[in-house]
């Protein structure tokens, strides 16, 4: 049951990435959010072990958005990912989670709903 989660979470990793390819010029790709977010992985899909590996990720990409156009980009690449995970909502609500257990504030909410162009 898990290895199938892990695949169709990696399925929904893969079509987050071509829609996100479209988005406004930023300089972090979706690509890039996923790679970074990959140590984040088994808690969201899982509910495994918040590691620090993750926290370090988030901050890093909270750091690495500088520009309005990274923050769009990266909300949009997140929304996305979340919006694949609707039907369950307690994955999406453990990935909106994720910034406030690593002590991360983000100028918006990871959820299906974010209206991402709104981001400053």
């Amino acid at each position: 049951m898990a290895s199938r989660r892990a695949l169709k979470f990696v399925c929904l990793v893969v079509c987050a990435m071509f829609m996100a390819a479209s988005t406004a010029k930023a300089a972090i790709s979706c690509n890039q959010v996923v790679s970074a977010l990959t140590p984040c992985i088994s808690y969201v899909v899982s509910n495994g072990a918040l590691t620090q590996q993750c926290c370090q990720a988030i901050r890093g990409l909270n750091s690495a958005a500088k520009t309005t156009p990274d923050r769009q980009g990266v909300c949009t690449c997140l929304k996305n990912t979340a919006s694949q995970f609707a039907s369950n909502s307690r994955n999406v609500a453990l990935a909106a989670g994720l910034p406030g257990k690593c002590g991360v504030k983000l100028p918006y909410k990871i959820d299906p709903s974010t209206d991402c162009k709104s981001v400053k």
